[in-house]
């Protein structure tokens, strides 16, 4: 699929309240079961990711320029462009990762319960996949492939009251994430969009990405050049083997 193909999400961080509506309608639409939580001293919860919370609104005070700044981040999938994960799981079991055709989103199937999960979470530069452990299937956001192969938002976009989540055709998300990155940029320089090149959930960082997340970015070794233990050059050579 050609690169300004597809689906992608562009999400304005700038925009973003934490009102965590995005949350809690991924959970509703996909029936996903609640976490019972406890106060951590954040407003974040739960603290993390997990099998069956595929979004999660990160909260972070970070001082900027002497000043305390809150920052917001709606983590979820990336849907990469060339996704090491199903990159990684083609080495091993052909099929347990597919990727759309037509919108570009990375699907994790039955098969998933197959694979070893470590080796998979390993191989994403945003440590995004969990398992859910009362089925043994790896789990992320789909991209509400069911909603948006009917036409519909995803579930996130559609309650967002803040206009922080757009979705729509690449090069129309892409526009609109550049056009915006420049308005932005006219009081925040700093500002820029996360690996808009590798990914089709391109994020607007106000300040520094480091600020929201240490895995907001991937590191120059993992989405490039390396997949867990694997170079992308070996990956490439053993999936022709297990697949022959």
């Amino acid at each position: 699929m050609s690169e300004n193909k597809g689906k992608t999400f562009f999400i304005d961080q700038t925009r973003c309240t934490a009102c965590r509506g995005c949350q809690a309608a991924c959970k509703q639409w996909k029936k996903l079961a609640a976490d019972e939580t406890v106060n951590t001293g954040s407003y974040q919860n739960p603290p993390d990711l997990n099998g069956h919370t595929f979004k999660l609104v990160r909260f972070n005070e970070v001082e900027v320029d002497g000043k305390l700044k809150w920052v917001f981040f709606p983590e979820q999938c990336r849907h990469c462009l060339e996704p090491p994960c199903k990159m990684m799981a083609d080495a091993f079991i052909p099929g347990a990762i597919i990727q759309d055709e037509a919108t570009g989103a990375v699907l994790y199937t039955e098969k998933t319960k197959e694979l070893d999960y470590q080796t998979i979470r390993e191989a994403c530069p945003y440590d995004i996949p969990r398992k859910e452990e009362t089925t043994g299937l790896l789990t992320k956001c789909n991209m509400c492939i069911d909603r948006v192969r009917a036409g519909m938002l995803p579930a996130c976009v559609k309650t967002c009251p803040t206009y922080t989540m757009h979705f729509g055709d690449r090069d129309e998300m892409l526009a609109i994430a550049r056009a915006r990155l420049a308005e932005v940029q006219k009081t925040s320089p700093a500002a820029l969009l996360a690996d808009s090149d590798l990914v089709r959930v391109l994020y607007l960082c106000e300040v520094h990405p480091s600020h929201y997340h240490h895995h907001m970015v991937a590191d120059a070794g993992g989405a490039t050049d390396r997949i867990g233990p694997f170079s992308r050059r070996a990956l490439l050579a053993m999936r022709p083997l297990r697949m022959g």
